[in-house]
């Protein structure tokens, strides 16, 4: 695997040990994080008793070597409107911050990591299992 982009709960499952996340890892030669997954992770933090260390840990991971971190583009805009457009008329609509993710993925070519199963609503987006 050339590249892949970690969802919300890809992340936390790696953070909790899940070994195939491990593997898949080991196997990337990059690992990108959306900076919408960095929004939510950061929400979540807000929400819990553990802010600081998880926001620690999250500044670790983001420091590693080849772990990048991708912002919007009007690439990605573009993909943006095409993603939630085909959904919306094909009546199988996903949460709006997962269209951005599955933007990001596919503007980079990279393996979307995630657990959610409506991302396989997204024509053109590639997908771990």
């Amino acid at each position: 695997m050339r590249s892949v982009l970690f969802d919300t709960n890809a992340y936390a499952a790696f953070l909790s040990g899940d070994e195939s996340l491990l593997d898949v890892l080991a196997q990337a030669e990059t690992v990108a994080m959306s900076v919408i997954v960095l929004g939510e992770l950061h929400a979540g933090f807000r929400g819990g008793s553990r802010r600081a260390e998880n926001e620690r840990t999250l500044a670790e991971f983001l420091g590693k070597p080849g772990v990048s971190t991708l912002l919007l583009s009007s690439e990605t805009a573009q993909i943006f409107g095409e993603v939630k457009d085909g959904l919306k008329r094909a009546g199988t609509p996903i949460p709006i911050n997962d269209v951005w993710i599955a933007a990001q993925a596919i503007e980079t070519g990279s393996v979307l990591v995630t657990f959610d199963a409506h991302f396989r609503r997204v024509p053109g987006l590639r997908l771990w299992k």
